[in-house]
């Protein structure tokens, strides 16, 4: 069995290659890092595809974006008012944060879990995400229960 080291490169210097990856027409895998998409996308388990924005963005997308100079979030839209996008992580409970349209670097195309993979845009995700979002007003016990259920790794 091939032993190999895991390297952990800092966000503002992957993402900023990232970016201009995108920016170049590339796709990209990255990992997962946080728990702001919980309980879609899990902490250093899960990663996702990213593609270059080709098509108009809309709310339920789930988007790299840099909100300030070399400070990037993943996060999934909830809102565009003209050339202003309004973010929140899937287990952010109140937590919003805002960038210009031009400051989107790429779209979640497809999740990536160790054992299965789905499109980011199929109807049932997108169902899910709809239904998730309605759920805003319970999600903290929610996220707590899924915690909970984590620690005792029935999901």
């Amino acid at each position: 069995m091939p032993s190999y080291k895991i390297l952990e490169i800092p966000n503002d210097i992957l993402l900023g290659a990232v970016k201009k990856a995108l920016r170049e027409g590339h796709t990209c895998t990255i990992s997962v890092k946080g728990r702001s998409m919980r309980p879609f996308l899990e902490d250093k388990r899960d990663r996702v595809i990213l593609a270059p924005i080709t098509a108009p963005l809309s709310p339920g997308d789930a988007v790299l974006a840099e909100i300030r100079e070399d400070t990037y979030v993943l996060h999934r839209i909830i809102g565009i008012n003209s050339n202003i996008v309004t973010l929140m992580g899937d287990g952010n409970i109140k937590g919003t944060e805002t960038c210009r349209a031009e400051d989107i670097c790429g779209i979640v195309t497809r999740y990536l879990h160790p054992r299965l993979s789905f499109s980011a845009t199929s109807m049932a995700t997108r169902r899910a995400v709809r239904m998730w979002r309605a759920l805003l007003p319970i999600r903290y016990p929610l996220l707590k229960l899924y915690s909970l259920l984590r620690k005792i790794h029935l999901v």
